[in-house]
Protein backbone atom coordinates (compact mmCIF):
# COMPACT_ATOMS: atom_id res chain seq x y z
CA UNK A 1 0.00 0.00 0.00
CA UNK A 2 1.25 3.50 -0.75
CA UNK A 3 0.93 6.43 1.65
CA UNK A 4 -2.45 7.60 0.42
CA UNK A 5 -3.92 4.08 0.41
CA UNK A 6 -2.82 3.55 4.02
CA UNK A 7 -4.38 6.86 5.10
CA UNK A 8 -7.63 6.10 3.29
CA UNK A 9 -7.83 2.61 4.81
CA UNK A 10 -7.20 4.05 8.27
CA UNK A 11 -10.11 6.43 7.78
CA UNK A 12 -12.34 3.60 6.62
CA UNK A 13 -11.56 1.06 9.33
CA UNK A 14 -10.17 2.81 12.43
CA UNK A 15 -12.41 4.67 14.87
CA UNK A 16 -11.54 8.33 14.43
CA UNK A 17 -10.42 9.41 17.89
CA UNK A 18 -7.26 11.12 16.58
CA UNK A 19 -6.57 13.82 14.01
CA UNK A 20 -3.43 12.59 12.30
CA UNK A 21 -1.21 14.44 9.79
CA UNK A 22 -0.86 12.80 6.35
CA UNK A 23 2.31 10.91 7.22
CA UNK A 24 2.95 7.18 7.58
CA UNK A 25 6.10 6.41 9.54
CA UNK A 26 7.77 3.13 8.62
CA UNK A 27 10.99 2.99 10.65
CA UNK A 28 13.29 4.93 12.91
CA UNK A 29 16.77 4.96 14.37
CA UNK A 30 17.85 7.09 17.31
CA UNK A 31 16.04 10.43 16.92
CA UNK A 32 15.40 9.94 13.21
CA UNK A 33 12.04 8.83 11.81
CA UNK A 34 11.46 7.88 8.17
CA UNK A 35 8.10 7.97 6.44
CA UNK A 36 6.70 5.79 3.65
CA UNK A 37 7.92 8.27 1.03
CA UNK A 38 11.49 8.05 2.33
CA UNK A 39 11.56 11.47 4.00
CA UNK A 40 13.45 11.80 7.30
CA UNK A 41 12.35 13.73 10.38
CA UNK A 42 14.04 14.70 13.63
CA UNK A 43 11.76 13.38 16.37
CA UNK A 44 11.42 15.72 19.33
CA UNK A 45 8.28 14.07 20.68
CA UNK A 46 9.61 10.53 21.37
CA UNK A 47 6.12 9.11 20.92
CA UNK A 48 4.85 11.44 23.69
CA UNK A 49 7.89 11.01 25.94
CA UNK A 50 7.99 7.22 25.49
CA UNK A 51 11.01 6.17 23.42
CA UNK A 52 13.57 7.33 25.97
CA UNK A 53 16.43 5.44 24.32
CA UNK A 54 15.42 6.54 20.85
CA UNK A 55 14.09 4.34 18.07
CA UNK A 56 15.48 0.83 17.55
CA UNK A 57 18.09 0.97 20.30
CA UNK A 58 20.37 -2.01 19.72
CA UNK A 59 20.35 -3.39 23.27
CA UNK A 60 16.57 -2.97 23.46
CA UNK A 61 16.06 -4.77 20.15
CA UNK A 62 18.37 -7.61 21.20
CA UNK A 63 16.55 -8.11 24.51
CA UNK A 64 13.10 -8.09 22.89
CA UNK A 65 14.20 -10.43 20.12
CA UNK A 66 15.76 -12.91 22.52
CA UNK A 67 12.79 -12.89 24.89
CA UNK A 68 10.24 -13.22 22.07
CA UNK A 69 12.03 -16.39 20.99
CA UNK A 70 11.93 -17.74 24.54
CA UNK A 71 8.59 -16.76 26.19
CA UNK A 72 6.17 -13.91 25.57
CA UNK A 73 3.17 -14.42 27.84
CA UNK A 74 1.94 -16.68 30.64
CA UNK A 75 -0.44 -14.24 32.46
CA UNK A 76 -0.15 -13.10 36.05
CA UNK A 77 -1.42 -16.43 37.30
CA UNK A 78 2.23 -17.53 37.23
CA UNK A 79 5.67 -16.26 38.21
CA UNK A 80 8.11 -14.95 35.61
CA UNK A 81 11.71 -13.92 36.19
CA UNK A 82 11.88 -10.67 34.12
CA UNK A 83 8.96 -9.24 36.11
CA UNK A 84 10.66 -9.97 39.42
CA UNK A 85 13.91 -8.35 38.30
CA UNK A 86 12.05 -5.21 37.20
CA UNK A 87 10.05 -5.01 40.41
CA UNK A 88 13.19 -5.31 42.53
CA UNK A 89 14.89 -2.50 40.60
CA UNK A 90 11.90 -0.17 40.89
CA UNK A 91 11.51 -0.76 44.61
CA UNK A 92 15.21 -0.55 45.48
CA UNK A 93 15.61 2.72 43.57
CA UNK A 94 12.59 4.47 45.09
CA UNK A 95 10.61 5.19 48.26
CA UNK A 96 8.38 2.19 47.57
CA UNK A 97 8.07 -1.23 49.17
CA UNK A 98 5.90 -2.94 46.55
CA UNK A 99 4.86 -2.45 42.92
CA UNK A 100 1.67 -3.29 41.04
CA UNK A 101 2.07 -3.72 37.28
CA UNK A 102 -0.44 -2.80 34.60
CA UNK A 103 -0.39 -1.73 30.94
CA UNK A 104 -0.59 2.08 30.74
CA UNK A 105 -0.50 5.33 32.65
CA UNK A 106 -4.29 5.50 32.85
CA UNK A 107 -4.36 1.98 34.31
CA UNK A 108 -1.68 2.92 36.83
CA UNK A 109 -3.77 5.88 37.99
CA UNK A 110 -6.89 3.70 38.15
CA UNK A 111 -4.96 1.35 40.42
CA UNK A 112 -3.81 4.27 42.58
CA UNK A 113 -7.41 5.43 43.00
CA UNK A 114 -8.56 1.94 43.97
CA UNK A 115 -5.71 1.51 46.44
CA UNK A 116 -6.43 4.88 48.05
CA UNK A 117 -10.12 4.08 48.45
CA UNK A 118 -9.26 0.69 49.97
CA UNK A 119 -6.68 2.25 52.28
CA UNK A 120 -9.20 4.79 53.56
CA UNK A 121 -11.62 1.99 54.41
CA UNK A 122 -9.17 0.24 56.72
CA UNK A 123 -10.31 2.48 59.59
CA UNK A 124 -13.48 3.87 58.05
CA UNK A 125 -15.23 0.79 56.66
CA UNK A 126 -18.09 1.20 59.09
CA UNK A 127 -19.02 4.55 57.58
CA UNK A 128 -21.88 4.60 55.14
CA UNK A 129 -21.50 6.96 52.21
CA UNK A 130 -23.72 9.94 52.94
CA UNK A 131 -24.06 12.99 50.71
CA UNK A 132 -24.56 16.64 51.59
CA UNK A 133 -24.84 19.28 48.89
CA UNK A 134 -23.63 16.74 46.36
CA UNK A 135 -20.47 15.90 48.31
CA UNK A 136 -19.74 12.66 50.14
CA UNK A 137 -19.40 12.93 53.92
CA UNK A 138 -17.34 9.72 54.05
CA UNK A 139 -13.58 9.40 53.51
CA UNK A 140 -13.80 8.97 49.74
CA UNK A 141 -12.83 12.41 48.39
CA UNK A 142 -9.99 12.72 45.90
CA UNK A 143 -8.35 16.10 45.35
CA UNK A 144 -6.81 16.84 41.95
CA UNK A 145 -5.54 20.07 40.38
CA UNK A 146 -6.10 22.56 37.61
CA UNK A 147 -4.17 21.61 34.50
CA UNK A 148 -3.76 18.02 35.64
CA UNK A 149 -4.02 15.11 33.21
CA UNK A 150 -4.20 11.54 34.47
CA UNK A 151 -5.74 9.50 31.65
CA UNK A 152 -8.89 8.79 29.66
CA UNK A 153 -10.45 5.85 31.51
CA UNK A 154 -13.40 6.68 33.74
CA UNK A 155 -11.58 6.94 37.07
CA UNK A 156 -8.48 8.63 35.64
CA UNK A 157 -10.70 10.94 33.58
CA UNK A 158 -12.57 12.00 36.71
CA UNK A 159 -9.34 13.46 38.14
CA UNK A 160 -8.31 15.03 34.82
CA UNK A 161 -8.97 18.77 34.81
CA UNK A 162 -9.93 19.60 31.23
CA UNK A 163 -13.70 19.89 31.16
CA UNK A 164 -14.07 19.06 27.47
CA UNK A 165 -12.53 15.64 28.17
CA UNK A 166 -14.91 14.92 31.07
CA UNK A 167 -18.27 16.41 30.10
CA UNK A 168 -19.26 14.00 27.26
CA UNK A 169 -18.86 11.02 29.61
CA UNK A 170 -20.46 12.35 32.79
CA UNK A 171 -21.36 11.30 35.38
CA UNK A 172 -17.90 10.09 36.28
CA UNK A 173 -16.34 8.90 39.55
CA UNK A 174 -17.93 10.94 42.36
CA UNK A 175 -16.22 12.81 45.19
CA UNK A 176 -13.51 14.48 43.07
CA UNK A 177 -12.60 18.09 43.90
CA UNK A 178 -10.23 20.30 41.91
CA UNK A 179 -7.91 22.81 43.58
CA UNK A 180 -5.55 25.28 41.93
CA UNK A 181 -2.14 23.91 40.94
CA UNK A 182 0.79 25.48 42.82
CA UNK A 183 -1.64 27.29 45.14
CA UNK A 184 -1.33 25.90 48.66
CA UNK A 185 -4.17 28.02 50.02
CA UNK A 186 -6.51 26.47 47.47
CA UNK A 187 -5.27 22.99 48.41
CA UNK A 188 -5.86 23.68 52.10
CA UNK A 189 -9.47 24.55 51.34
CA UNK A 190 -10.01 21.34 49.37
CA UNK A 191 -8.17 18.77 51.55
CA UNK A 192 -10.05 17.76 54.69
CA UNK A 193 -11.06 14.79 56.85
CA UNK A 194 -13.12 13.31 53.98
CA UNK A 195 -10.09 13.22 51.66
CA UNK A 196 -8.65 9.79 50.93
CA UNK A 197 -6.09 10.88 48.32
CA UNK A 198 -4.45 13.82 46.62
CA UNK A 199 -3.13 13.25 43.09
CA UNK A 200 -0.65 15.59 41.41
CA UNK A 201 2.02 15.62 38.69
CA UNK A 202 5.40 16.91 39.94
CA UNK A 203 5.71 18.34 36.43
CA UNK A 204 2.48 18.68 34.50
CA UNK A 205 2.78 17.39 30.95
CA UNK A 206 -0.45 17.72 28.98
CA UNK A 207 -1.45 20.72 31.08
CA UNK A 208 1.32 22.90 29.67
CA UNK A 209 4.66 21.63 31.08
CA UNK A 210 4.27 23.26 34.50
CA UNK A 211 6.65 22.20 37.30
CA UNK A 212 5.22 22.07 40.81
CA UNK A 213 7.13 24.22 43.28
CA UNK A 214 8.95 22.43 46.13
CA UNK A 215 6.89 24.48 48.61
CA UNK A 216 3.65 23.30 47.02
CA UNK A 217 4.60 19.61 47.13
CA UNK A 218 5.88 19.96 50.69
CA UNK A 219 2.60 21.59 51.70
CA UNK A 220 0.60 18.78 50.09
CA UNK A 221 2.64 16.21 51.99
CA UNK A 222 1.88 17.99 55.28
CA UNK A 223 -1.82 18.28 54.49
CA UNK A 224 -2.04 14.59 53.58
CA UNK A 225 -0.30 13.62 56.81
CA UNK A 226 -2.61 15.91 58.79
CA UNK A 227 -5.77 14.39 57.29
CA UNK A 228 -4.60 10.77 56.89
CA UNK A 229 -4.82 10.96 53.11
CA UNK A 230 -2.49 9.35 50.59
CA UNK A 231 -0.29 11.53 48.39
CA UNK A 232 -0.14 10.20 44.82
CA UNK A 233 2.53 11.45 42.42
CA UNK A 234 1.67 10.88 38.79
CA UNK A 235 5.09 10.51 37.13
CA UNK A 236 3.74 8.80 34.03
CA UNK A 237 5.31 11.45 31.80
CA UNK A 238 7.81 13.24 34.02
CA UNK A 239 9.34 10.20 35.73
CA UNK A 240 12.13 7.79 34.78
CA UNK A 241 14.87 10.27 33.98
CA UNK A 242 12.88 12.79 31.94
CA UNK A 243 13.68 15.68 34.32
CA UNK A 244 17.32 14.71 34.87
CA UNK A 245 16.59 12.81 38.08
CA UNK A 246 15.34 9.22 38.05
CA UNK A 247 12.12 10.42 39.70
CA UNK A 248 10.80 13.94 39.15
CA UNK A 249 9.97 14.38 42.84
CA UNK A 250 13.66 13.89 43.69
CA UNK A 251 14.18 17.56 42.87
CA UNK A 252 12.49 18.09 46.25
CA UNK A 253 12.68 16.26 49.59
CA UNK A 254 9.02 15.18 49.33
CA UNK A 255 8.05 11.54 48.98
CA UNK A 256 4.61 10.19 48.00
CA UNK A 257 2.67 7.20 49.27
CA UNK A 258 1.94 6.05 45.70
CA UNK A 259 3.74 6.86 42.46
CA UNK A 260 2.41 5.98 39.02
CA UNK A 261 4.68 5.25 36.03
CA UNK A 262 4.27 4.23 32.43
CA UNK A 263 5.34 5.97 29.23
CA UNK A 264 9.11 5.34 28.88
CA UNK A 265 9.40 2.29 31.12
CA UNK A 266 9.46 -0.35 28.36
CA UNK A 267 10.76 1.88 25.58
CA UNK A 268 7.60 1.70 23.47
CA UNK A 269 5.95 -1.51 24.65
CA UNK A 270 2.85 -1.13 26.88
CA UNK A 271 3.49 -1.13 30.61
CA UNK A 272 2.37 0.81 33.67
CA UNK A 273 3.17 0.58 37.35
CA UNK A 274 1.90 1.84 40.68
CA UNK A 275 4.61 1.92 43.35
CA UNK A 276 3.34 1.91 46.93
CA UNK A 277 4.58 2.06 50.49
CA UNK A 278 4.07 -0.89 52.82
CA UNK A 279 1.15 0.76 54.62
CA UNK A 280 -0.73 0.81 51.31
CA UNK A 281 0.40 -2.68 50.33
CA UNK A 282 -0.88 -4.04 53.63
CA UNK A 283 -4.52 -3.29 52.76
CA UNK A 284 -4.45 -4.83 49.27
CA UNK A 285 -5.36 -8.51 49.17
CA UNK A 286 -5.41 -11.18 46.41
CA UNK A 287 -8.35 -10.49 44.12
CA UNK A 288 -8.50 -6.75 44.86
CA UNK A 289 -6.98 -5.91 41.49
CA UNK A 290 -5.37 -7.65 38.53
CA UNK A 291 -4.34 -7.65 34.89
CA UNK A 292 -4.00 -10.41 32.31
CA UNK A 293 -1.27 -8.82 30.24
CA UNK A 294 0.60 -6.67 32.75
CA UNK A 295 4.39 -7.03 32.96
CA UNK A 296 4.66 -10.14 30.86
CA UNK A 297 8.12 -11.57 30.13
CA UNK A 298 8.52 -9.77 26.78
CA UNK A 299 7.59 -6.33 28.07
CA UNK A 300 9.69 -6.71 31.21
CA UNK A 301 12.73 -7.83 29.21
CA UNK A 302 12.47 -4.52 27.36
CA UNK A 303 11.80 -2.56 30.54
CA UNK A 304 14.85 -4.00 32.30
CA UNK A 305 17.08 -2.73 29.48
CA UNK A 306 15.48 0.72 29.60
CA UNK A 307 15.60 1.03 33.38
CA UNK A 308 19.21 -0.12 33.65
CA UNK A 309 20.25 2.61 31.20
CA UNK A 310 18.11 5.39 32.71
CA UNK A 311 19.32 4.63 36.23
CA UNK A 312 22.99 5.26 35.48
CA UNK A 313 24.29 8.47 37.13
CA UNK A 314 26.25 9.44 34.02
CA UNK A 315 23.15 9.01 31.86
CA UNK A 316 21.08 11.27 34.12
CA UNK A 317 23.91 13.81 34.17
CA UNK A 318 23.73 13.97 30.37
CA UNK A 319 19.95 14.49 30.53
CA UNK A 320 20.46 17.43 32.88
CA UNK A 321 23.18 18.89 30.65
CA UNK A 322 21.18 18.59 27.44
CA UNK A 323 18.01 19.78 29.14
CA UNK A 324 19.79 22.93 30.33
CA UNK A 325 21.29 23.44 26.88
CA UNK A 326 17.90 23.03 25.16
CA UNK A 327 16.25 25.53 27.48
CA UNK A 328 19.15 27.97 27.04
CA UNK A 329 18.88 27.80 23.25
CA UNK A 330 15.11 28.31 23.41
CA UNK A 331 15.36 31.24 25.82
CA UNK A 332 17.82 33.02 23.55
CA UNK A 333 15.50 32.88 20.53
CA UNK A 334 14.47 36.34 19.42
CA UNK A 335 10.74 35.98 18.82
CA UNK A 336 7.85 38.13 19.97
CA UNK A 337 5.67 35.00 19.84
CA UNK A 338 7.43 33.36 22.83
CA UNK A 339 6.00 34.26 26.23
CA UNK A 340 7.99 31.81 28.38
CA UNK A 341 10.13 28.68 28.33
CA UNK A 342 9.53 26.29 31.22
CA UNK A 343 10.05 22.70 32.23
CA UNK A 344 12.65 20.38 33.73
CA UNK A 345 15.35 18.33 32.07
CA UNK A 346 14.20 17.21 28.63
CA UNK A 347 10.52 17.97 29.21
CA UNK A 348 10.24 21.54 27.97
CA UNK A 349 7.30 23.76 27.08
CA UNK A 350 7.42 26.92 24.97
CA UNK A 351 4.46 29.12 25.86
CA UNK A 352 3.31 31.16 22.87
CA UNK A 353 0.97 34.12 22.60
CA UNK A 354 -0.93 32.34 19.83
CA UNK A 355 -2.00 28.82 18.92
CA UNK A 356 0.76 26.21 18.72
CA UNK A 357 -0.79 24.04 15.98
CA UNK A 358 0.37 26.11 12.96
CA UNK A 359 3.97 26.04 14.23
CA UNK A 360 3.83 22.28 14.78
CA UNK A 361 2.67 21.88 11.18
CA UNK A 362 5.36 24.25 9.90
CA UNK A 363 8.07 22.40 11.84
CA UNK A 364 6.87 19.10 10.42
CA UNK A 365 7.17 20.48 6.90
CA UNK A 366 10.78 21.34 7.73
CA UNK A 367 11.46 17.85 9.11
CA UNK A 368 10.96 18.36 12.87
CA UNK A 369 8.33 16.49 14.91
CA UNK A 370 6.88 18.48 17.82
CA UNK A 371 3.69 18.13 19.86
CA UNK A 372 1.59 20.54 21.88
CA UNK A 373 0.74 20.69 25.57
CA UNK A 374 -2.47 22.65 25.50
CA UNK A 375 -3.59 25.10 22.85
CA UNK A 376 -0.64 27.49 22.98
CA UNK A 377 2.31 25.47 24.32
CA UNK A 378 4.88 23.73 22.14
CA UNK A 379 6.17 20.62 23.91
CA UNK A 380 9.70 19.35 23.30
CA UNK A 381 10.31 15.88 24.74
CA UNK A 382 13.06 14.24 22.68
CA UNK A 383 14.58 10.87 23.44
CA UNK A 384 16.88 11.15 26.43
CA UNK A 385 19.83 10.17 24.21
CA UNK A 386 19.57 13.44 22.24
CA UNK A 387 22.84 15.28 21.54
CA UNK A 388 23.81 18.95 21.16
CA UNK A 389 23.87 18.82 17.37
CA UNK A 390 20.31 17.49 17.27
CA UNK A 391 19.19 20.17 19.74
CA UNK A 392 20.80 22.86 17.58
CA UNK A 393 19.05 21.54 14.49
CA UNK A 394 15.68 21.39 16.22
CA UNK A 395 15.95 24.91 17.67
CA UNK A 396 17.11 26.33 14.34
CA UNK A 397 14.07 24.81 12.61
CA UNK A 398 11.77 26.14 15.30
CA UNK A 399 13.35 29.59 14.97
CA UNK A 400 12.63 29.55 11.25
CA UNK A 401 9.01 28.59 11.92
CA UNK A 402 8.59 31.41 14.45
CA UNK A 403 10.22 34.02 12.22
Amino acid sequence: MNTQEIIQAESAYVLQTYIRPPIVFTHGKGLKLTDSDGREYLDFSAGIAVTALGHSDEAWVAAVTAQAARLTHVSNLYHSEPQVHLAQKLVESSFADKVFFCNSGAEANEAAIKFARKYARRDHSEQSIEYKNGQSMSKTKIVAFSGGFHGRTVGALAVTYKEQYRTPFAPLLPDVVFATFNNLASAKTAIDAQTCAVIVEPVQGEGGVNPATPEFLKGLRQLCDQHDALLIFDEVQCGLGRTGKLWAHQHTSVQPDIMTLAKPLAGGLPIGAALVTQKVADVIKPGDHGSTFAAGPLVCAAANVVFDRLNRPEFLEQVRFHGSYLQHRLRTLESDKIVAVRGAGLLVGVLLNEAAAPFIAAARERGLILINAGENVLRLAPALVVNKSEIDTAVDILAACLA
